[in-house]
């Protein structure tokens, strides 16, 4: 049992190195500007940085549930050991620390009791603290208390510091002992053992002698100490940066409770599809909320579009609609929709506020076709937007329209193909829309293209680009929920040719 207790200690040190990395959001922001003229597959690896964290958290569950069971048994062992008396080597390794300070079994008393030792010992109650802090961590990481009571989650994800400070002092104490190097050369277990138990008065040979035992070095501290400085660095830089100045010049509020803010702060710089975290002080000092931005890098401000979904959000669009308080944003952070201008095909997928993103991709294609920019890689854009109710629509329709208007200007109507979808319909809807069936522009829009009743059938959708585009590299782009993330990534593996020269689809999705 004490080889599956250390050797999973090993393996707990090891993954709580790689647990701070992901969410070090300035480093992976650096290494996807690094990595711009790396391989593709490469720069896609950083977007899983959220999958990778959930992963080693879940090894630290198993490994500490292993290490946990590993050592009741041991306490268990040690303390038969301690109240034998039949001579056996166990029994007597026990009573060596009534000879002196050389001892091997940390329990030194018949009395001594496995909960007495975990609790009142530095490495049983840091153990059992480290323990009872990952199952809080764990259990309120869960989808359902993420999206309904993201307070919880907030706070007790905190309790990261308790957990690194008792897993810094557990091993300190030296409770798990083993015989040191020099005696191990002098008296091999394997070769001495029987001489301990049967020890002759007027012993001459090596083995006669008493094995020595040490404390087994704490090390911990060595495998955590790079990791946790690189993460207080990246906190007091975000706290640097979260203390600049943020005026708020706009504030418009879209139909179907949706907040739009423009702000502006000195210094702040952006590409397409990054994201940003706010804080708003009168709500509460420590909680951040990530929200994409809506704007583009050619405009004079930044903006993003607030959705209520949660109480935070709820009294965030309640405060602003009295006064302007006081906010403060961390970032901009890189997204995987910053290579959208790295293929020569998008399809652009967002579900519902999910839009968000793409709002500053098509943003900044307007700019692009303004300034003639003659370097812009893509050359065709596949837009996708599926909403549950009609006044979402309404949020980015002015945008829409100007583009297509812009396009058709510039001999480029055939450049963005957007399909809008809607998800859940009354029959008033269905009614309008068939009475005025022949109308030019659509009746939930205003746009040129018709609203969809439905889901859109992504086979038929690939299939098409597949057939449009034989020789391309399309990028598909998403920020909506997991089950379309699914489908979709489907879709790409089959649609890709297995000929590397003829079309290929890659998968991105938002994670924040």
């Amino acid at each position: 049992a004490l080889a599956w207790a250390r050797a999973s200690a090993k393996c707990l040190n090891f993954n709580s190195m790689l647990i701070l990395l992901p969410i070090c959001r300035n480093l992976l922001s650096f290494l996807r500007g690094t990595c711009s003229c790396c391989r593709r597959t490469l720069r896609k690896q950083l977007d899983h940085n959220l999958t990778f964290h959930k992963l080693v958290a879940y090894a630290l569950a198993l490994l500490t549930a292993v290490h946990t069971i590993a050592h009741l048994f041991n306490l268990e062992r040690y303390n038969h050991s301690q109240q034998a008396t039949d001579g056996s080597l166990p029994a007597v390794l026990s009573k060596m620390h009534l000879q002196g300070s050389n001892w091997l079994n940390p329990i030194h008393s018949n009395e001594t009791t496995v909960e007495y030792v975990a609790f009142t010992t530095i490495p049983g109650l840091t153990g059992v603290i480290i323990t009872l802090v990952l199952i809080l961590m764990v259990t309120s990481s869960t989808e359902f208390i993420r999206r309904n009571y993201f307070e919880v989650f907030w706070y007790t994800h905190h309790l990261f510091i308790i957990y690194f400070a008792g897993l810094v002092i557990h091993g300190i104490a030296g409770l798990v002992r083993g015989q040191t190097e020099e005696s191990m050369e002098e008296v091999h277990p394997h070769r001495c053992a029987r001489y301990l138990t049967q020890k002759e008065d007027n012993c001459w040979h090596d083995c006669c002698k008493d094995p020595e035992f040490g404390s087994i070095p704490a090390e911990s501290w060595k495998w955590v100490l790079a990791p946790v400085l690189l993460y207080i660095f990246e906190r007091i830089l975000r706290i640097w940066r979260a203390r600049q100045k943020v005026v708020v010049t706009k504030v418009v509020m879209h139909p179907a409770r949706v907040l739009e803010l423009q702000m502006e702060k000195r210094g702040f710089r952006m590409e397409v599809g990054q994201y940003i975290f706010v804080n708003c002080p009168a709500i509460s000092l420590l909680e951040w909320h990530p929200f994409t931005l809506t704007s583009a890098p050619e405009e004079d401000f930044f903006s993003i579009h607030i959705r209520a979904a949660g109480d935070w959000t709820e009294r965030l669009i309640d405060i602003f609609q009295q006064q302007k308080p006081r906010i403060e944003v961390d970032g901009p952070f890189g997204t995987a929709s910053e290579d959208v201008f790295q293929y020569e095909v998008a399809m652009l997928v967002g579900a519902g506020i999910g839009v968000t993103p793409f709002a500053s991709i098509l943003k900044s294609i307007w700019y692009k076709f303004q300034q003639a920019d003659q370097t812009l890689k893509t050359k065709k854009i596949y837009f996708y937007w599926l909403c549950r109710d009609t006044g979402a629509f309404a949020w980015f329709n002015d945008l829409l329209a100007s583009l297509e208007q812009k396009m058709a200007e510039s001999g480029r109507a055939d450049f963005l193909t957007y399909r809008l979808f809607l998800t859940g319909w009354n029959t008033s809807i269905v009614n309008n829309v068939a009475l005025h069936f022949d109308t030019a522009v659509d009746t939930v829009t205003g746009l040129r293209h018709k609203t969809i009743f439905g889901r859109p059938m992504w086979n038929t959708e690939f299939a098409a680009v597949a057939a449009a585009h034989p020789r391309s590299v399309v990028g598909v782009f998403l920020c909506g929920p997991e089950a379309l993330a699914k489908s979709l990534q489907k879709s790409c593996h089959q649609y890709s040719s297995l000929d590397p020269r003829k079309v290929q689809f890659y998968f991105n999705k938002e994670n924040f």
